[in-house]
C-alpha cells in the first residue's frame, strides 16, 4: 500500500528519534550498572529495549506503507551523573511526546488510521517513561540523592 509522502517522512524522522534514542539509554542504562546501581541498570535497559520495539514499529510500517527506513541518528546526550539522566529522560521524552503528537495529527489529516493507531501506542509508552522518570526526580527531591542512590543497589529494601 503506497503511503503518503510527508507521512513516511514523519515516520522515517520518529524513527532515526529512537534509534538515537536506544543508544542514549543503553549507554546511560550501562553506566548506571558500573556504578552498581543495579535498579536504575534495569530501568534504563526498559527504556531502551521499548525505544527498540517503537524502532520496530515504525520499519514494519514504512515497510508496509512502500516506504524505504532511513536514519540519520541525532546527538547523544549522555548525563554525567544519575540526576542529569533523569532529567534528559524528561526533556527527551517530552521532545518525543510533541512529535508523536504532530505526527498523529498529519496522519489525521491524510486519513491514514492505521499509522494513527501505531503512534497513539507508542505516544501512551513515550509518555510512560515521563512519568517514570518524574517520580525518579520527585524521589531524589525528597530523599535527596544520596538517599535515592541507596535505593538503587541490588541489596536496597524493595
Amino acid at each position: 500500500m503506497k503511503g503518503n509522502p510527508e507521512i513516511l517522512k514523519v515516520l522515517n524522522d520518529l524513527l532515526s528519534d529512537e534509534l538515537t534514542a536506544i543508544h542514549q539509554y543503553m549507554v546511560e542504562a550501562e553506566m548506571c550498572g558500573n556504578w552498581g546501581y543495579d535498579k536504575l541498570h534495569a530501568a534504563f535497559q526498559k527504556i531502551a529495549i521499548d525505544e527498540m520495539h517503537h524502532a520496530e514499529w515504525l520499519i514494519q510500517r514504512i515497510l508496509f506503507l512502500e516506504g524505504h527506513p532511513t536514519i540519520k541518528l541525532g546527538e547523544l546526550n549522555i548525563g554525567a551523573t544519575v540526576s542529569d539522566m533523569v532529567s534528559g529522560v524528561i526533556s527527551a521524552e517530552g521532545e518525543a511526546v510533541v512529535a508523536y503528537n504532530k505526527a498523529i495529527a498529519l496522519a489525521h489529516q491524510v486519513a491514514d488510521q492505521g499509522t494513527v493507531d501505531l503512534l497513539l501506542k507508542i505516544l501512551t509508552m513515550e509518555e510512560g517513561h515521563i512519568d517514570w522518570a518524574e517520580a525518579q526526580r520527585d524521589q531524589i527531591e525528597h530523599m535527596g540523592i544520596a538517599n535515592y542512590l541507596s535505593m538503587q543497589t541490588e541489596g536496597a529494601a524493595e
